[in-house]
């Protein structure tokens, strides 16, 4: 296509944005409404993921080590946690360091085992490479010498691992019928503006102008309200997000859980709006005009 007649397009596309306002500034309306949905619910969405990743990152497994095992065989049990296929890392914490953190939760009271009194055993902290594979570890744990017993919170864990993936699912579910729905809603306030100049279109092909020539100007008119539509959502999902991004690091100081941070979220997010906004409007306007192309 030559660069005059794609001009020419461009030109013919903003003055069809002007001349038809009231079927523009509803389409427009509905690309922002949908987009400010799509945008909100796509930050909710990967928020969750994060957090869901920070707390599945936070499960260990607690194994406690037999009384009766010394140093040497306490040695070997080590390696053989770690020889485990998925051991991500394991970490020795002795039954003194287990008493001080007891004695910090519960009270000074504790102190008096110190030393040769302290009841506790020593421990191991092992996490896994994939959270998910943590209950399968455990059970390998559980069956080697001198392990006393192992924990990882067992029903607690399995049930949010459960939890965590339905609702990535459900997440992922709902923006895929946003977008569907934006486009349908979208497609149909395109028809109208198309209905609304359908004797302008078949002026055009009675005076022999290809499919394509039509289509070229209602293809980048629906881009560009795509683009206009995307502009007051990105402002509000920008500023409810920082709002809401401040609250949550204050909410979640001092813990292992964090929101994603502004940069590069938002811009990620931003530009994910914009070519949403434009395809749908694009794709939409193609979709409307195939009814008026086929007589």
């Amino acid at each position: 296509m030559k660069i005059r007649t794609m001009g020419r397009h461009i030109r013919d596309a903003f003055k069809s944005l002007f001349r038809n306002g009231l079927m523009t500034f509803g389409a427009v309306s509905a690309v922002s409404m949908i987009l400010l949905i799509v945008g909100v619910f796509v930050s909710l969405l990967f928020n969750v993921n994060k957090i869901g990743s920070d707390i599945e990152n936070d499960v260990n497994i607690r194994v406690f080590i037999d009384l009766a095992a010394d140093q040497t065989k306490t040695d070997e049990l080590e390696a053989k946690i770690k020889a485990l296929d998925g051991v991500e890392s394991i970490t020795f914490r002795s039954k003194d360091e287990e008493l001080e953190d007891v004695t910090k939760n519960f009270g000074e009271e504790l102190s008096l085992f110190k030393n040769d009194a302290n009841p506790l055993r020593n421990a191991f902290d092992v996490k896994a490479v994939e959270p998910q594979k943590t209950s399968a570890i455990a059970k390998q744990i559980e069956g080697m010498d001198y392990v006393a017993r192992v924990r990882y919170g067992e029903a607690r864990a399995d049930n949010l691992f459960r939890i965590i993936a339905t609702a990535r699912n459900i997440g992922a579910v709902v923006i895929l019928g946003l977008l569907a729905l934006a486009m349908f809603l979208i497609s149909n306030t395109i028809r109208a503006t198309i209905y609304a100049r359908r004797t302008e279109i078949e002026i055009m092909r009675l005076v022999g102008a290809t499919k394509a020539y039509i289509r070229w100007p209602f293809f980048l008119e629906g881009g560009m309200i795509g683009l206009i539509g995307s502009i007051i959502p990105i402002g509000l999902v920008w500023s409810v997000y920082l709002w809401v991004y401040k609250g949550g690091s204050d909410f979640f100081s001092g813990s292992s859980f964090s929101l994603l941070d502004p940069n590069p979220f938002l811009i990620y997010v931003s530009a994910g709006m914009v070519t949403i906004g434009v395809l749908i409007g694009a794709f939409g306007s193609i979709l409307s005009m195939r009814k008026f192309l086929k007589k």
